[in-house]
């Protein structure tokens, strides 16, 4: 718990399975362990045809925990 506090209003980068990363301030999480970023930019690497390497602003998200890869401070 103390290491999550630890980390509240910092840029969080958070990879999921699919290979999208989301780069946004870290806001807390749920009972669940999602993850809640504010301010959030998504980028897409892969495959080619889909790729974002510029990202799109999606604001405010909620990333479930059963979709994180990695999550980088």
């Amino acid at each position: 718990v103390q290491r999550l506090r630890s980390l509240f209003n910092q840029m969080l980068r958070v990879t999921i399975r699919d290979g999208r990363v989301f780069l946004g301030t870290f806001a807390g999480t749920d009972r669940l362990l999602n993850i809640l970023l504010l301010n959030a930019d998504e980028y897409r690497f892969a495959p080619p045809q889909h790729a974002n390497p510029h990202g799109r602003f999606v604001g405010l998200i909620l990333i479930p925990w059963r979709l994180v890869a990695k999550a980088e401070a």
